[in-house]
């Protein structure tokens, strides 16, 4: 399974350079062509029509699961406002984590507390 992030606008987008490093693929949504503001719907359907994990800290995506269901798979940081490298490192040694979860059939969303 290929791990390809989709990082909402709540993170920052210099992170999806490092994380691509680590990561199959790491794009941000002020940078996959859609018109800003991007309503959450939108982002939802790129990420499901292009297999990606969506990476976000609030939970609009969460309560979108609850009736959409999955696929896309979220990724919900529960950790506050930190710094953008924190936010990097977090989730690069928390990718075996997340590669467990992409593979799971059961779970939509992972929280990160």
């Amino acid at each position: 399974m290929q791990l390809r992030l989709l990082l909402d606008a709540n993170l920052s987008w210099r992170s999806a350079a490092v994380l691509k490093q680590h990561f199959d693929d790491c794009l941000h949504v002020d940078y996959i062509g859609m018109q800003t503001p991007v309503k959450d719907t939108e982002i939802w359907d790129y990420a499901k029509a292009n297999n990606l994990f969506i990476v976000t800290n609030d939970e609009d995506f969460f309560n979108l699961s609850s009736f959409r269901s999955f696929p896309p798979k979220d990724v919900l940081l529960r950790q506050g406002n930190h710094s953008r490298r924190y936010v990097e490192q977090l989730l690069i040694s928390l990718k075996p984590r997340i590669e467990m979860f992409g593979e799971s059939d059961e779970h939509g969303v992972l929280e990160i507390i």
